[in-house]
């Protein structure tokens, strides 16, 4: 289960972390979708987490960003790290039914407390909605490939574009406001809850970002009406929100949706155009599916249907008068700045 070359590593964090030198029992932990191999081993009757990143990468940043999350209490215990070996070994949390109502009561605490951590490093790749503003070969490679994945028709990759260019002309995304982020909460399967506390796993996307990206992928899982948010971003900011935080929360709503239709639709693609279908499953019970763990969007299907629902909520939303005074309030605000 351990490959060969990793064996030693494993045997030096177990006698780093615990002074044994095995262990009573491994076994593979499917959850989530990382490319490194994540295994739970038991040492002196306690499960804890065993990551080995098989990627050729510094986990520097990712280790630190970890230990100070785990210090805060927003991640389990951090028992050992090698950088040099890229292993991890943390506490394991036996996860409980996390219901909708008390996560909106906590996770906008939990990001609250992420985000006043002193800052985390820059990172040199970016798979947050704030891609959108990074210029250079990288985002055009990509949006050549959501072109050529003929996903959408030639009116709606032109609507794609009129938004992008609207949203990233007027959103704020200024480099002094940037905060200690962990960049992968869309995936539900990040955020456990343990029956009394509430960690993150999963750090090596975290860097330093804007607030409002962890806040609208989060919001994007939970929140269903005005209220709903009203009470969310109040319960983040300590205060009611003003008309200023919640216009500039709901337009990155919108780059959220921008990009995951962008990337998911580009991943799931067949090389076949989206068609009408009535019966394909909305945003609302697609995030409901990934907090169930009824969509593994490992699989293109799910890749695509997921693209699909963050393609139509955007769509829709920039329809409503909200879209366009959240415009107005942000460009206004940001002038008098």
């Amino acid at each position: 289960m351990i490959p060969h070359e990793k064996q030693d590593a494993v045997a030096r964090g177990l006698q780093a972390a615990f002074g044994v030198s095995g262990f009573e029992d491994i076994s593979n932990l499917t959850g989530g979708h990382t490319a490194s191999l994540v295994l739970r081993i038991t040492v002196g009757g306690k499960p804890y987490v065993s990551k080995l990143i098989t990627r050729n990468e510094d986990p520097t940043r990712h280790y630190t960003c970890m230990r100070a999350a785990a210090e805060a209490g927003l991640a389990p215990r951090v028992w050992y790290t090698s950088t040099e070996d890229r292993i991890s070994i943390t506490d394991f949390v036996e996860a409980q039914p996390f219901p909708v109502a008390e996560a909106l009561l906590r996770l906008p605490q939990v990001l609250r407390t992420l985000h006043a951590l002193p800052p985390f490093a820059r990172a040199p790749f970016n798979t947050t909605c704030t891609f959108l503003f990074t210029k250079g070969p990288m985002f055009d490679g990509f949006l050549q490939r959501f072109q050529a994945s003929g996903t959408l028709s030639e009116a709606g990759l032109q609507e794609w574009k009129t938004r992008y260019a609207e949203l990233t002309a007027i959103y704020p995304y200024d480099d002094s406001e940037m905060v200690a982020c962990h960049n992968d909460l869309f995936k539900p399967d990040n955020i456990l809850c343990d029956g009394e506390n509430v960690w993150l796993i999963d750090w090596e996307a975290a860097f330093l970002n804007d607030r409002y990206a962890d806040l609208a992928v989060v919001a994007n899982q939970l929140v269903t009406n005005d209220e709903e948010e009203a009470a969310f971003l109040a319960t983040y900011f300590g205060a009611r929100p003003s008309l200023y935080q919640q216009a500039r929360f709901h337009l990155m709503q919108q780059l959220s949706h921008l990009f995951y239709s962008m990337a998911f639709l580009t991943l799931g693609s067949s090389g076949q155009p989206l068609q009408q279908d009535a019966s394909s499953p909305g945003f609302r019970e697609i995030q409901r599916r990934m907090r169930a763990g009824e969509l593994d969007i490992g699989e293109k299907d799910a890749k695509l249907a997921l693209g699909r629902a963050h393609w139509e909520q955007l769509v829709d939303t920039v329809r409503q008068p909200r879209y366009r005074e959240a415009l107005t309030i942000v460009s206004t605000n940001e002038a008098v700045r």
